[in-house]
């Protein structure tokens, strides 16, 4: 770091909403922890396994939920991702702003701003572990 060059790091974004991010879609606006929900319920009817949802409000200034499950295989990773992506567009208008990782990276993100969908094979995500780097934020109550 340069000497008066402040680190992105240290100051909040001037471009940082002020209130709660809200994706529209062609009915209307979804909040948030909605969402995060509505994406655990799709993932789950697809069979997605340990699906956890945390709650990063207060303390991210990047997305409010990350919802993290496990797959069995890396075909059951595609499908999983596949089923998220077509059943969001198809029910809810509603697309990702990105998607990243492949099937055989074993982990794929699909970023829908308020909420980050994580989708690991189960090594990966004992690798990662992002449950215990993120151990001091509320988990959302899922009905899965």
């Amino acid at each position: 770091m340069h000497a008066g060059i402040p680190s992105a790091i240290s100051f909040r974004s001037p471009c940082a909403p002020l209130s709660p991010p809200i994706t529209f879609t062609r009915t209307r606006p979804i909040k948030s922890d909605s969402l995060a929900r509505l994406c655990a319920k799709i993932i789950a009817e697809k069979k997605a396994e340990d699906i956890v949802a945390i709650d990063l409000r207060g303390i991210s200034t990047f997305t409010d939920f990350f919802v993290i499950c496990s797959g069995t295989s890396e075909p059951h990773l595609k499908a999983i991702a596949g089923e998220l992506r077509d059943r969001l567009k198809e029910d809810h208008d509603i697309k990702p702003f990105a998607v990243d990782g492949f099937p055989t990276s074993q982990w794929i993100v699909a970023d829908y701003s308020g909420v980050i969908v994580h989708i690991f094979h189960h090594e990966k995500r004992s690798f990662y572990s992002l449950e215990d780097l993120w151990s001091d934020a509320p988990r959302l109550k899922l009905k899965v």
